[in-house]
């Protein structure tokens, strides 16, 4: 677009899409009579007609770059975790349900979900309508657990092409995790380690900002063994330590997304070196041991 060109130069008057393209992917180095322009140019009879046809325009702009964002790799992970965990957490509370039911018609009924499986399994016809109901319960119970465990599957074969160090780093499902608490992988990769470091604890962080509770040492990141795996004195430190190492691995995967072995073997040394060390084991910046985030740096 030169000085002399409008918005939309050259552009059908109708053609909606094309001029959303035009907006997308237009630029200007300097403002102009914009409506002045479209009406010499035949886009428009007149300003009120340009500025309508410039909201249409912009809002299926907008549109497109909204549906373009949600079918993104790191959209679609997070969609999926968050499936996961959904068919997870219904499936254990049906099956609670269903080994109460069942307690009320077998002398040998058990809990969980295997036994929602069993119970799904069995041969022997209903006795009765209730019976019938019942089972009906335990095979849609074991189903959404499968469902759970494919999505997992997913999970795990996914992660790796969306967010390579980071997967790497904290395994794919957590990875997927961190991303969806996060709200995308741009987002992500933002954060500072000590928000990384809490996400999933948010109820917790809230408590200690109202004064009611200490500061969290850890959020999601305590499934990883570098945290469940290292003595409670030590804990805080190494969730510190994994979080600075995560940030760092989410902005290279956003930026470059170029894989870095080297990572790895940073955090490894990180945590050997928290696990070992004797004294208050403070991280840098000065932090006490018992694990405060605290608003920083990476923490590496």
């Amino acid at each position: 677009m030169t000085e002399h060109d409008g918005w939309f130069a050259g552009l059908d008057p109708g053609d909606t899409e094309a001029a959303a393209d035009r907006v997308r992917g237009g630029s200007a180095d300097s403002s102009a009579d914009w409506p002045a322009l479209a009406v010499d140019e035949g886009f428009a009879d007149d300003e009120s007609e340009y500025y309508e046809r410039l909201h249409d325009a912009t809002m299926a702009a907008a549109s497109a770059g909204v549906h373009e964002r949600e079918r993104a790799d790191d959209k679609q992970l997070i969609h999926a975790v968050r499936a996961m965990d959904d068919c997870e957490r219904t499936a254990n509370e049906l099956a609670e349900r269903v080994a109460e039911w069942a307690g009320t018609r077998f002398e040998d009924a058990g809990t969980g979900v295997e036994y929602a499986r069993d119970l799904a399994e069995r041969t022997e016809e209903p006795a009765d309508p209730s019976e019938a109901r019942l089972v009906a319960l335990a095979e849609r119970t074991a189903a959404l657990a499968d469902e759970a465990d494919e999505l997992r599957a997913y999970v795990e074969e996914t992660t790796p092409s969306v967010t390579p160090n980071l997967a790497a780093m904290a395994g794919p499902v957590l990875a997927a995790r961190l991303v969806s608490l996060s709200g995308g992988l741009d987002a992500l990769a933002k954060q500072p380690s000590s928000t990384v470091q809490v996400l999933g604890a948010e109820d917790a962080l809230f408590a200690h900002l109202r004064g009611s509770a200490p500061s969290p040492k850890h959020g999601v990141i305590f499934t990883h063994e570098y945290v469940r795996g290292t003595r409670p004195d030590k804990r805080g430190s190494a969730a510190r330590a994994l979080a600075g190492k995560l940030t760092i691995a989410a902005r290279v995967d956003h930026y470059s997304g170029e894989r870095k072995p080297d990572l790895d073997a940073e955090l490894d040394e990180r945590i050997a070196t928290v696990r070992g060390v004797d004294g208050d084991g403070a991280g840098s910046g000065g932090e006490s041991d018992d694990g405060a985030a605290t608003d920083g740096g990476d923490g590496s």
